[in-house]
Order: structure tokens, then sequence, then C-alpha cells
């Protein structure tokens, strides 16, 4: 018996080539500026910069709101005869010292929270009250118990720095893994050598964004104390550099000053704390 086979031909789509997708095509220009971090934020600041002047002109009031363009001639003539440099490197001696000191204390309270029950409780309670405290509301008694001066300005700065870091900090410790800690007691590590080697690293990301914090509430508590104590014990900070201008009614000196609490806000948050992170947490795969 014969059977016929009815075999399927093959079917073949000829597609035109112009209809398939390339498989890498150059990026344009645009494209790789986009991808820098840099290009984008600087593209922001460009952004600002141009709306400040055009809302300047508009106003056409440089006492009541300089232009970005009287701003920067005041910043860089003030740049060129070192008034700003000298007022700006006292401001970052005190805040190094009060920025510094907050850093011990919360590490020695964060240690200590730890390393048993009570001392967590101590942190937690302690945390609960003065963190919400604002640091202005310490100055009449900075002022009393260390009279007028740099020791202040450092006691209202630590005030200011301790409880962000201990918080952050104490937080990332809590969010460490049991499993991480059993293997660095199962190689015995116990107390420092357990916080230095475990602890820290694992909890790096929230201490570092405790620093940050404490940093940024440092700066600006800083710049408000001096407009207080830069007057009366004549520290000749940036604070006191803007108060001075502010009653000589020079708004683009009042403006250039607030300029450099910008930059240099700027250059720690971008140039310092980023490079940590890139070094640390992005590192060790902990953030993209």
């Amino acid at each position: 018996m014969n059977q016929t086979l009815n075999i399927r031909p093959e079917i073949v789509h000829n597609e035109p080539q112009a209809n398939i997708p390339p498989v890498e095509k150059s990026l344009s220009s645009f494209e790789r500026g986009y991808r820098i971090g840099f290009v984008r934020k600087a593209a922001i600041l460009i952004v600002l910069a141009l709306a400040w002047e055009a809302y300047g002109r508009w106003l056409g009031n440089p006492l009541l709101f300089p232009t970005f363009g009287d701003t920067l001639t005041a910043f860089t003539s003030n740049i060129l005869d070192g008034t700003i440099p000298e007022r700006a490197w006292n401001s970052l001696k005190t805040l190094l010292i009060g920025y510094t000191g907050g850093i011990v204390l919360a590490a020695l309270l964060t240690t200590l929270a730890i390393g048993s029950r009570i001392g967590s409780d101590l942190l937690e309670t302690l945390t609960s009250m003065f963190n919400p405290l604002p640091a202005i509301a310490l100055l009449p008694l900075a002022l009393i118990w260390f009279g007028l001066g740099q020791g202040s300005v450092i006691f209202v700065l630590i005030h200011s720095v301790l409880w962000a870091i201990a918080l952050n900090t104490h937080a990332g410790f809590r969010s460490v893994s049991n499993t991480l800690r059993m293997v660095g007691l199962n190689y015995g590590l116990r107390g420092l050598k357990l916080v230095r080697l475990v602890l820290i690293p694992a909890a790096f990301p929230s201490i570092l964004t405790g620093l940050k914090v404490g940093w940024a509430f440092a700066w600006r508590t800083l710049i408000a104390a001096e407009l207080v104590f830069g007057v009366s014990s004549g520290s000749g900070g940036l604070g006191w550099f803007i108060f001075e201008n502010r009653n000589q009614l020079e708004t683009a000196n009042v403006f250039a000053g607030l300029f450099t609490v910008i930059l240099i806000g700027l250059f720690v948050e971008n140039m310092i704390f980023a490079t940590v992170e890139r070094k640390t947490i992005r590192r060790w795969g902990m953030q993209l």
C-alpha cells in the first residue's frame, strides 16, 4: 500500500535589512554627557544661576535682591582681598572641632548602647529628649556656661551633631543580621573588635548617612551661631561677615557670603562624602 507523505515546506521570511535594529550604536554627545553625574548637576546649577539673574534683572532692586552677576562680582572681590577665605577658614576651624567632638561622643554612646541593654535605653532616652531640641535654643545657656567666644559655639555644634550621628549609627548596628554577628563571634571577635571588624562595615551606609546629616546640621548651626557670637566675641566667621554686611546694607556682599556657604556645602557633599561613598559602600555592592 502506497502512502503519499505531504511534507510541509519550510517557510522562510526574508525581511528587509533596514527593519532590523542595530545591535550596537554609538551614543550622541548629549547622551554621553547625560550619563555623567557631574554634568547633570552642573546643568542644574547653570539653570538656577540663569533664573537668579533673570529674577534680579526683572526686580531691578539691587538693595533688595542683587543679580547673580552682582553677587559674583562681590564674591570675586572679597576672594581677591582675602576677606572671604579668612572668614571661611575661621568658620571651618570651629566647625571641625565641634564636628569631631560630636563624632567622638556619638561613638562612645553607640558603643555603650550595643554593649548592654541599659546603654541602649540610655541612648534612646537621651536621643528622644535632646534630638528634637533646636541647637539655637541652647544659645542662652551656652552664654552662661561658657561665656562669649568659641567654647559656646562648639557646645551648640556638638549638640547638633551628636544625636543625628548616634541615632543613625545605632539604627545601622541594630539592622546588622544575626548571621554576621554569629560569624564574628565564631571567629573569636568580642567587644571593640566585633564592632570594628563586623558591625561598622555592615552598618556603614547608616553611619555615613548620620555623618552627612550631622555635617548639614553643624554647618547651618555654625552660621546661625556666628550671627550671635560673632557680634559679641569678634570670632570673624562667615556668619559675622553676613551680619556685618547686612548692617551696612551691602546686600551683594551678604549674598556673596551666602554663596560661599552654599559652595562649601556643595564641595563637602559632592567631593568628600561622595568619594567616601564611592570607595566604600558602592565598591562593596551595598548601593547602586
